[in-house]
């Protein structure tokens, strides 16, 4: 299912290799990079908040800009982060009570030290995943939908976000979850996942999907937080949408449809900026052009706190 994408050197010496799935389409929906089975169901995690946004949208959210972003987002958990749930919450008339997501720290480094100075301990407004549970709240009072039982898979924002998945990657939803965060999780390939990006990206403004799509990449240190790769990419590119998620996971979308969306077979998190940027050399984007995107073309390996290897893709 699964083929080698990138390799770990230290030094000249291969010392480990990561194995994956990715795939590459063009505007046109043609496949330039297909490695492993992109038809499998799998769970794309936290890259699947761009089009649950959506569907928030569709019920009656009204957010736009960063707050749009946040809904977007699994944080770093910074000050700002934190600030833009509370105003999520209270355009809905209500507080942090309200959030059903997991208690946690926050994930960004510096915020989680800073956090951690003031004597803050696990809550559910510092999760990553609270902006997404603030606008899912807010959209189920703009529905006129009960707000305790928003996480059922049943109620009635559940389902239309799974509509919007299935909408958006054409094809049905393989297996309902339970995400970190506590909120319903949607299986489907990474060939629909990919879909959706280049469907979203691609857009025509005016649109609410477009409205995502603006928003994310306006304001992405909002969708991630300080030095995160998922921001550095998207200001690296404008009018694109990208979104990383647990396990592995990341899609992205370019205003011309091309997409690629990529799964690290064991979970870990730091070959996958490495292999995105691989996907999009593969699709005509100039990477060396862009001192960003360069950088992130590679990821070092440490050796005493020095760089003594490199991760890169293979190929």
């Amino acid at each position: 299912m699964h083929s080698v994408v990138a390799e770990v050197r230290r030094g000249d010496f291969l010392e480990s290799v990561h194995h994956g799935t990715v795939v590459a389409t063009g505007p046109d929906g043609s496949e330039k990079v297909r490695i492993g089975d992109v038809d499998a169901p799998m769970y794309p995690r936290s890259s699947n908040k761009p089009l649950q946004a959506l569907g928030m949208l569709r019920a009656g959210l009204d957010l736009d800009g960063p707050l749009l972003a946040l809904a977007c987002a699994s944080h770093s958990g910074e000050d700002f982060h934190l600030e833009g749930v509370r105003e999520i919450l209270a355009s809905a008339g209500l507080s942090t009570d309200a959030l059903r997501c997991t208690a946690a720290l926050p994930i960004g480094e510096g915020a989680l030290r800073a956090y951690l100075r003031k004597g803050g301990e696990p809550s559910p407004l510092t999760m990553n995943c609270s902006g997404k549970h603030a606008a899912m709240l807010a959209a189920c009072v703009a529905a006129g939908w009960d707000t305790a039982t928003y996480l059922d898979p049943l109620h009635p924002l559940q389902v239309r976000l799974r509509e919007t998945v299935e909408e958006f990657a054409g094809e049905k939803v393989a297996a309902t979850g339970v995400d970190g965060c506590g909120a319903p999780l949607f299986a489907i390939s990474l060939r629909g996942l990919a879909r959706s990006f280049g469907r979203l990206a691609s857009a025509p403004e005016g649109t609410l999907e477009h409205r995502v799509v603006r928003a994310m990449n306006t304001h992405p240190e909002y969708v991630g937080g300080t030095g995160r790769d998922v921001t550095r990419l998207m200001r690296a590119l404008p009018g694109a949408v990208a979104k990383d998620g647990a396990e592995g996971v990341y899609a992205l979308g370019l205003p011309d449809g091309s997409a690629v969306s990529l799964k690290i077979a064991d979970g870990s998190q730091r070959s996958r900026p490495v292999v995105m940027i691989a996907a999009l050399r593969r699709l005509g984007v100039d990477v060396d052009a862009d001192a960003t995107l360069a950088e992130l073309a590679t990821a070092p390996v440490l050796g005493h706190g020095k760089r003594v290897g490199a991760i890169s893709a293979t190929f």
